[in-house]
């Protein structure tokens, strides 16, 4: 997939050249890179026809990929049991790196991007993982509208206007990550049984 990327505080020229980031940053870029179009059709057709986008597919073949590559997933940011269930964990980490894949509401833009934060700053619960910097992959605007994802989705380019109000509490490296739009096809709703379901339309 092609993408747009963001970098707050130095953080793709960190990933780029700092030696204990540089290798998983390579990785980051080869996943991203190796998930094609021809891959989404085939997923989404195989496995998740009856959606109304392809945010399923995507996440799916992204999650496969990083967990062969190492990756923990689902990673809880705290020991402290009182802080489970998906608001206190990581989609990913790995070696100094927590990763948020952010298909989700709009509303919890601001929360995926302090969480990184929460997983690499000191805190006063103690932490069941500890990184350095983050990564947030998420779709553009263009990618929300192609691929059939729900207008209520946080796009790229929400989450690039929080990153000024939220500068001082940002206070670690993150990459922002829109992938952006394929160039082969669509996703056409049409309706079954009273819902919308997305259906492959090609260019």
């Amino acid at each position: 997939m092609n993408y747009d990327i963001y970098s707050h505080r130095y953080a793709v020229s960190i990933l780029e050249t700092e030696y204990e980031f540089a290798e998983i940053w390579a990785e980051v870029k080869h996943i991203i890179n190796k998930i094609s179009e021809q891959m989404i059709i085939e997923r989404f057709e195989e496995k998740h026809f009856n959606q109304k986008s392809i945010s399923r597919t995507i996440n799916e073949l992204l999650k496969e990929e990083f967990v062969a590559f190492g990756w923990e997933d689902e990673s809880y940011i705290f020991q402290d049991t009182e802080f489970r269930g998906d608001t206190w964990r990581l989609d990913f980490a790995k070696e100094n790196i927590s990763m948020e894949v952010a298909f989700n509401h709009g509303s919890v833009v601001a929360w995926n991007l302090l969480k990184p934060v929460l997983a690499s700053e000191l805190n006063h619960v103690k932490k069941a993982i500890q990184t350095k910097m983050g990564i947030v992959i998420c779709a553009t605007q263009a990618l929300k509208s192609a691929g059939g994802f729900d207008s209520a989705v946080g796009s790229y380019e929400k989450y690039l206007s929080h990153f000024a109000p939220l500068n001082n509490q940002l206070s670690v490296p993150i990459a922002l990550i829109g992938l952006e739009a394929p160039k082969s096809f669509y996703i056409k709703h049409i309706k079954k049984n009273g819902k919308n379901k997305g259906v492959i339309k090609y260019i």
